[in-house]
């Protein structure tokens, strides 16, 4: 994680920020502390700076993870200690990248942002030279194709393409094939397909990265007295991706409480193992009483 400080506070924003607000504030502090914008003494602290503000702008810029981001805090967004989250390969003639949220620069390459001001990635680049058409699409593949991985062949109009999708992909993921696009001008090389993946996240989670959130809503005497209650989770041997798993609650729980479930949530993109499921416990306060109910209430009032 490139950094534990508050987002909002890194982007320099109010909590309630709107989509643009937050665009906004992102563009003015990338190209104020862009590396190659300082003296050659400064570049590592800007280089720090410029990974929290683009970490920042990942999860705060996507509706899912900042939604999870201000529910769950910093455990919630999908992060991963001790390397970039970046993946990449090829399969067959093609090849792809994905960026899976857990680096420093999240769902999009930093530099872009002086692409789009300036036409150049940065200080001492130059312009590229004109290429084919890029070509842009949306791919949907069900939750259980998310959890196994699948192969899809897909045509586009540069023609057809048969792709693999790796497990633990999530919603927005963006797949770049580079020169599959449509052919450039005068023999120049032929632009890029960019297929950006659609996946839907079955009720009651909510996801970043490889990380699920749910809410728990249980009647007051369970969080009292302590229960053992059956909660879904992922299960990549299941043929819908879904499983089942008991989860204790200890006597005397607090509303709020937040539980985590180790490797029972979403598969990671390089493999090994899974991400966790955070569990946040609320109280389900019933609206009727029979006459016995209330009687044991009002007893234990009496001598609590």
């Amino acid at each position: 994680m490139a950094s534990n400080k508050n987002y909002y506070d890194i982007l320099g924003i109010a909590k309630n920020a709107s989509d643009s607000e937050i665009k906004q504030a992102y563009r003015k502090l990338a190209r104020e502390h862009h590396p190659d914008m300082v003296k050659d003494g400064d570049k590592d602290a800007a280089e720090k700076r410029f990974k929290e503000i683009n970490e920042a702008y990942q999860i705060l810029s996507d509706p899912q993870k900042r939604k999870m981001y201000d529910t769950y805090g910093h455990a919630g967004t999908g992060y991963q200690a001790g390397g970039p989250g970046g993946f990449g390969g090829s399969w067959g003639p093609f090849t792809y990248t994905y960026t899976s949220g857990t680096n420093g620069y999240g769902d999009f390459d930093p530099f872009d942002v002086f692409e789009e001001f300036f036409g150049f990635r940065g200080f001492g680049g130059s312009r590229a030279p004109k290429k084919g058409k890029n070509l842009y699409y949306e791919l949907h593949i069900d939750f259980a194709d998310a959890v196994h991985g699948v192969e899809k062949t897909v045509k586009v109009e540069s023609g057809t393409i048969t792709i693999k999708i790796p497990q633990g992909v999530h919603d927005g993921t963006e797949m770049r094939f580079a020169g599959k696009g449509m052919p450039g001008p005068n023999n120049a090389p032929a632009g890029d397909l960019y297929l950006t993946i659609r996946v839907p996240t079955p009720r009651p989670f909510q996801r970043s990265g490889n990380i699920l959130g749910m809410s728990l809503e249980l009647d007051f005497t369970q969080l009292i007295l302590g229960d053992v209650v059956e909660i879904p989770v992922v299960d990549p041997k299941e043929k819908d991706g879904l499983g089942k798993t008991e989860l204790k609650i200890p006597a005397g729980t607090q509303p709020g409480t937040q539980i985590r479930l180790k490797g029972k949530g979403m598969p990671y993109l390089r493999g090994g193992g899974q991400g966790d499921i955070i569990v946040q416990v609320f109280v389900k306060i019933p609206n009727k009483l029979s006459k016995k109910q209330r009687e044991l209430l009002e007893e234990y009032r009496k001598i609590s």
